[in-house]
């Protein structure tokens, strides 16, 4: 009994001060009412002025049309708010594009379509669920056909110099079979077949005016708006110095044609570790090459003086 009038009389103390505390604080008056410090104060979200001639390739986008301005004016508004993914676009585009650019000159395909590589992968060597791979989501099949030695020792749908070679092979293609860059690249992600059987369903011969699904759909206006988006920084609100950027590290050319036994010793004998080397040549897939075919192949060694490593 006498413990429960402990436990009685500790509460009632509790509630006592709790009162007490209460009468203590000061009610907000008119005066302070709405002029606390916000928790964000330089933030805002604003609609976007919809920008001139939007074209792809040269192509223009219709967006007199109103579903064509409502689903570019989406793709415009999801990528400049998702502004972390954004900010990483930038970056990684410093790095990679100048080796996507001049393969794309050299095969007589328009530069914007680097920006295709951007919504396929996000510039990482992604995977999708269906199986295709790295920048140019490249499925095994295609990849074979043209040319890419694909296989669990070696995947040179990583190797982003002979990926974007076989992506300019297969947009040219399409682009003579379909008759316009931007059928070409809708082509890119619903296979020649699938956009051809479609014109031919509608009876029309543009992507615009075409009934899509949903990713086919909304395809050509995230390449569009990432191209509205990369080319204008500070007009979309991502601010940021050249330092901020990514850069690629300068590599020098190593011939092999031979197996190899441990890509640990291998990196080694060239001041680097195995994780530096996969970081350069992610198309090795396993610590040897096989090389039973003797073919030569052409791996990348960082110059001396980028990476610090532990002998």
């Amino acid at each position: 009994m006498q413990i429960l009038k402990n436990v009685l009389a500790a509460v009632g103390l509790v509630c006592i001060s709790g009162l007490f505390i209460f009468s203590m604080q000061k009610a907000p008056s008119d005066e302070t009412i709405g002029k606390e410090t916000p928790i964000i104060n330089d933030y805002n979200v604003y609609a976007l002025e919809m920008p001139e001639n939007l074209n792809f390739a040269g192509e223009a986008v219709p967006i007199e049309n109103p579903d064509i301005y409502e689903r570019m004016d989406r793709e415009l508004l999801v990528n400049t708010y998702w502004q972390s993914n954004g900010l990483l676009m930038f970056k990684r585009a410093q790095k990679y594009f100048p080796i996507i650019e001049p393969i794309l000159e050299k095969n007589g395909v328009p530069d914007d379509f680097k920006y295709l590589a951007v919504i396929e992968s996000g510039l990482t060597n992604a995977v999708s669920p269906a199986g295709a791979r790295g920048f140019w989501q490249i499925m095994k099949a295609t990849g074979r056909e043209n040319g890419l030695e694909v296989n669990d020792n070696v995947d040179e749908r990583y190797n982003l110099e002979l990926a974007t070679e076989v992506a300019c092979k297969y947009l040219k293609k399409a682009k003579e079979r379909l008759g316009s860059w931007t059928l070409a690249a809708a082509a890119y992600n619903a296979g020649n077949a699938g956009i051809s059987r479609r014109l031919k369903e509608q009876k029309v011969n543009d992507y615009y005016d075409l009934l899509l699904g949903e990713e086919t759909g909304r395809y050509m206006f995230r390449i569009v708006a990432l191209k509205e988006i990369l080319n204008n920084p500070s007009k979309y609100g991502f601010n940021f110095n050249q330092s901020d950027l990514y850069s690629f590290v300068p590599t020098y050319k190593v011939e092999v044609d031979s197996a190899v036994t441990n890509f640990a010793g291998f990196a080694k004998r060239f001041g680097i570790n195995y994780k530096i080397l996969k970081l350069h040549n992610p198309w090795l897939r396993e610590r040897h090459l096989n090389n039973k075919s003797k073919k030569s192949y052409i791996i990348e060694i960082p110059k001396e003086g980028y990476y610090k490593t532990n002998p």
